[in-house]
């Protein structure tokens, strides 16, 4: 299994609830697909440094796990239909 890193930019008008459902979802995600989610580190509103789908600010998410090479690409396939996620991107991290 390799390590892996998740930022995800949420949009900024999700209630609390709502917030934490989708990093549920998508760490959910990564456990049933065999992996495991190391930390999740929520680091609130942020201003985004260019808009992105008509918004200036974003909440930030980033989530540290550990899977083989399959759950990153579908993992990307199912952030990139999801409704409530502004931009994302997954990184291998060095060992």
């Amino acid at each position: 299994m390799r390590a892996y890193e998740l930022v995800m930019i949420t949009r900024p008008e999700l209630e609390e609830e709502a917030q934490i459902a989708v990093v549920d979802k998508f760490t959910g995600l990564i456990q049933n697909q065999g992996g495991t989610v190391e930390s999740v580190d929520k680091l609130g509103k942020r201003r985004l440094a260019y808009e992105i789908k008509g918004f200036h600010e974003g909440l930030y998410n980033v989530i540290s796990f550990k899977a083989d090479q399959k759950v990153p690409r579908e993992l990307d396939r199912v952030l990139k239909i999801a409704d409530e996620v502004v931009k994302h991107m997954i990184v291998a991290k060095d060992e």
